[in-house]
């Protein structure tokens, strides 16, 4: 084990930013920021090992499934490395995540490279090469005294889908260039009404994939049925269209058998999740980026599609999914006794 003095002046800052916290969670009722559980299952030791010696580190995660399964790993991975951690995951929206980063009231979370690029950044285009998008915003976000490490594979974004049984009476297909290929009749689409509207969504999509909106060679509009917001899997997988507007990494994917197809001319923008560290944490513990660097290749959208499914469909924990993940990759293991708190 690694021998780790905290900084003074970081120690000074955790305190204060611990009162702030708790003063968060005493006044927030009313604006419904609460703080997340702090509950996760207890861990033995595995490929993650003790680096530090009790260094206090605070980490934080936005408040949907995807986003707590990635701060429980979090919490899981810096325990088991020695850090001394405040969970502060469950934070209702993006922006108040961002700016408890910023203010160094939190160390560590999981960010999209295309979020931090169009929402934060406020960058007019999303880039749909996932390193260069990566690349872009690391080298923009150190001047905000935040470091991005490297991403992982799972890429959050918009995608094409259809439901599996489809796929070989639709001539086998795989790729969105290849609805093109198709009869107009067929080319039948499932969508939201923010996509509808966004610039990187319907509209220029087709366009780019050389399908006129509104066009009898086209897609006709009596070919697009606009959905509430999560409707759109089942309209999909009950043949309602043929192809449905998805999020690449969610369950519903895999608990209604829905097939996603390539965006093979590269069309949507990256959306790849990555450890964001406020750079002063860092700088302080440089072990942590070695400590993440081990989980980030394991996290694939595959992955995230099971564990984000055992939440949302089979009403796991985020804490138990994160814990089931890390023992099953030999990051933590399970302790000898009974499972506790931690």
């Amino acid at each position: 084990m690694l021998n780790h003095t905290t900084h003074p002046g970081l120690r000074a800052r955790k305190a204060a930013a611990a009162a702030v916290v708790l003063s968060a969670g005493l006044l927030a009722t009313g604006c419904g920021l609460q703080p997340a559980t702090s509950y996760v299952p207890a861990t033995g030791p595995g490929s993650i090992t003790e680096v530090v010696d009790g260094a206090p580190l605070t980490v934080t995660s936005k408040n949907f499934t995807e986003q707590l399964i990635l701060g429980k790993i979090s919490v899981l991975a810096a325990q088991a490395a020695g850090f001394e951690v405040t969970d502060l995951t469950n934070v209702p929206g993006s922006q108040p995540v961002r700016e408890l980063m910023l203010a160094g009231q939190a160390d560590i979370t999981w960010e999209y490279t295309g979020t931090a690029w169009l929402t934060y950044l406020g960058k007019p285009e999303g880039i749909p090469d996932q390193e260069e998008q990566w690349q872009a915003v690391y080298e923009a976000d150190l001047a905000n005294g935040l470091t991005w490490g490297e991403p992982a594979p799972l890429n959050n974004t918009y995608a094409m889908a259809v439901r599996s049984e489809a796929v070989e009476e639709l001539g086998g297909i795989s790729t969105i260039s290849e609805i093109a290929e198709l009869p107009v009749e067929e080319r039948t689409f499932c969508i939201e009404a923010e996509f509808n509207s966004r610039p990187d969504g319907m509209n220029p999509m087709l366009a780019h994939y050389g399908m006129e909106r509104g066009a009898a060679d086209g897609v006709p509009d009596d070919n697009i049925g606009i959905y509430d917001t999560g409707a759109v899997y089942s309209a999909t997988d009950n043949g309602d269209c043929n192809f449905g507007e998805v999020f690449s990494t969610d369950g519903r994917i895999d608990a209604l058998d829905l097939t996603v197809l390539e965006d093979d001319q590269n069309f949507f923008p990256a959306y790849n999740a990555a450890p964001v560290y406020f750079t002063e944490t860092l700088e302080e513990s440089p072990e942590l980026e070695e400590v993440f660097s081990q989980i980030a290749p394991t996290l694939t959208d595959e992955a995230l599609r099971e564990m984000n499914l055992q939440v949302d469909v089979e009403g796991e924990e985020p804490a138990d999914v994160a814990f089931d993940f890390m023992v099953e990759q030999g990051f933590i293991t399970e302790p000898e006794g009974p499972l506790g708190e931690e």
